[in-house]
């Protein structure tokens, strides 16, 4: 009986494991952090990316999200200035260097911004989206010479500049340099409505820190996907400094448009459709008008799926 329990179970118990891993992916299923269900991969792509158990707004790759915003899921990127590559030769565990070509490897990436153009509703617009995958979404000088290039395009083209935040806030490794993207983001942004053209943010999960001091709480209408972390310091910390307890729902979505910072809080599959309208109203006073020809990126138009492949092979 020894023999068996010992010996015979354990190998048919790891022999039956193993089986398990390799028939099953590692990525087929995803745990909802909102309520646990397990949610199939299809079943989140075809909700994009919201549980539809509990409506949790789950994060979503960059690139989905700007297919999932402009009109027929065509957006063209646009080519990005080259940045100094480590300026401060930062270290602590790991050199700076290796941490950004272990994030370029991973997201196919250059850096935590991705700046594209396309039409919604019909009218052209220039979207500046961070992605919290690389690096968490920090801003140094590579994002900073994003959202200025973008919003130098919106005026170029006369067209309405979305911001989409998803940031820890200013990339440590590069010290001053990165807290000086943040009024460096904010003349980039004041450019636009010099121009009189819209400046709208979607804020998702999470905007935090020197992100959400400076250019995300800038917009002329600031809206928000449900349930997102928005705020400066962690919650801990603010208790800690404070001391004392801080209500339930602090700093998400829903607490801060109930507290009137923010307008609107949209499920993402309302999104397109409630940027159309709002882009409509400021534009054209609601009067569509077809997408502008003029001032014409780098690149060829490319659909959301074809966009994401060209990255990912850059």
């Amino acid at each position: 009986m020894n023999w068996i329990n010992n010996f015979v179970r354990p190998k048919i118990k790891a022999l039956a494991d193993m089986a398990a891993k390799k028939d099953v992916p590692d990525n087929l299923w995803h745990k909802c952090p909102g309520c646990d269900a397990m949610l199939h991969h299809q079943e989140l792509q075809k909700h994009l990316h919201v549980c539809h158990h509990c409506g949790y707004h789950l994060r979503v790759d960059v690139m989905e999200r700007l297919g999932m915003l402009f009109d027929g899921g065509e957006y063209q990127l646009v080519d990005l200035p080259k940045t100094a590559f480590d300026p401060l030769k930062f270290k602590d565990r790991k050199k700076y260097t290796d941490r950004l070509k272990d994030a370029q490897s991973s997201t196919g990436r250059k850096d935590a911004v991705a700046v594209a153009q396309g039409a919604i509703g019909g009218r052209t617009a220039v979207i500046a989206a961070l992605d919290f995958s690389f690096m968490g979404g920090s801003m140094g000088a590579a994002v900073g010479d994003g959202l200025v290039t973008a919003s130098r395009l919106a005026v170029m083209l006369g067209a309405p500049f979305i911001v989409i935040p998803a940031s820890g806030g200013a990339r440590m490794q590069e010290g001053m340099l990165s807290l000086m993207q943040m009024p460096r983001s904010v003349i980039a942004v004041e450019q636009v409505k010099e121009a009189r053209l819209p400046y709208i943010v979607i804020l998702t999960d999470p905007t935090t820190g020197g992100v959400s001091a400076s250019f995300a709480m800038l917009g002329d209408i600031q809206i928000a996907e449900p349930g997102a972390q928005i705020g400066f310091a962690g919650r801990r910390v603010i208790q800690e400094t404070i001391r004392a307890s801080l209500p339930d729902g602090f700093q998400t979505a829903e607490y801060l448009r109930d507290h009137g910072m923010v307008d609107l809080v949209v499920p993402r599959k309302e999104m397109r459709e409630k940027l159309a309208s709002i882009i409509s109203l400021l534009m054209d006073g609601g009067a569509a008008k077809p997408a502008s020809r003029k001032a014409k990126a780098n690149g060829h138009l490319l659909n959301g799926k074809a966009a994401r492949d060209d990255e990912a092979g850059a």
